[in-house]
């Protein structure tokens, strides 16, 4: 599985940002997709995930401003990023989590930076 991450750059506070996450490979029909963010020096934090049937996830830090949807059909995720602020500067992957008769294997993609700053 191969996980190819598009989006990210530099946007001022207040801004928006979208990111993308195309997976191709052996992909199977139940799985969860989304994005962890991090910072140089700090743990990798999950910012949104997403399951197959379009069930959601997000933490506090990011709810009401970042909304995460996907294309089944193209197993591509999609992070739309509103009101960004200074502190969602970080480095952004993707991943995908997908389990077969017990196992789980987690992959990621190559990670995108998104900076914001004025």
């Amino acid at each position: 599985v191969q996980l190819v991450q598009s989006g990210g750059g530099l946007v001022q506070p207040g801004g928006s940002l979208r990111l993308s996450c195309a997976a191709s490979g052996s992909i199977f029909e139940i799985n969860v997709m989304g994005y962890y963010r991090q910072i140089p020096g700090k743990e990798r934090e999950l910012v949104a995930d997403i399951t197959t049937n379009d069930t959601t996830n997000y933490p506090d830090s990011v709810k009401g401003r970042f909304t995460i949807s996907r294309d089944n059909a193209r197993n591509t995720v999609y992070l739309q990023m509103n009101s960004l602020r200074l502190e969602d500067t970080a480095v952004y992957y993707c991943f995908l989590l997908q389990s077969r008769a017990g196992f789980s294997t987690n992959y990621w993609g190559q990670g995108t930076q998104v900076t914001v700053s004025s």
